[in-house]
């Protein structure tokens, strides 16, 4: 699974490199070996439980009005990782590989074409607010 501008980016950059790492580190991931995935697993578990904090900060800096919803849906994908992770550890590695193969890559688009997508929508409708109010403050002194 390959970054496809034209059907993943968001316009942020902040998000959109981050969502670049985290299809870079599935795609390792689908190809690996035995060792390879064991080492990259766990720096997928560790990047993704970043990229949530991170855009769980973004939506409450940014009042994002469904921050229940998309943070219950990180939590949910989170634990999954997360109980992957265990079996990982102890070398098995097929349900993972499943997961990373189909479950994860599904879920990405679904959530960035909707979930993320929106977020990003609205982040750009604040910081254009922003710019206006702005300009109107400068113009008035």
């Amino acid at each position: 699974m390959d970054w496809d501008e034209s059907q993943y980016s968001l316009g942020l950059e902040e998000m959109d490199a981050t969502h670049r790492e985290f299809l870079a580190l599935v795609r390792e991931l689908q190809t690996a070996d035995h060792d390879t995935f064991m080492f990259l697993f766990q720096k997928l578990v560790e990047h993704t439980k970043l990229h949530f904090v991170e855009e769980g900060r973004l939506m409450r800096l940014y009042k994002f009005p469904a921050l229940g919803e998309h943070e219950g849906e990180h939590h949910r994908v989170y634990g999954d990782l997360l109980q992957f992770n265990r079996n990982v550890k102890n070398g098995r590695l097929a349900l993972a590989r499943a997961y990373v193969k189909e479950g994860l890559t599904d879920w990405f688009k679904l959530h960035i074409g909707s979930m993320d997508s929106a977020l990003a929508a609205h982040i750009l409708r604040c910081q254009e607010s922003e710019f206006e109010i702005e300009g109107l403050v400068q113009i008035g002194t």
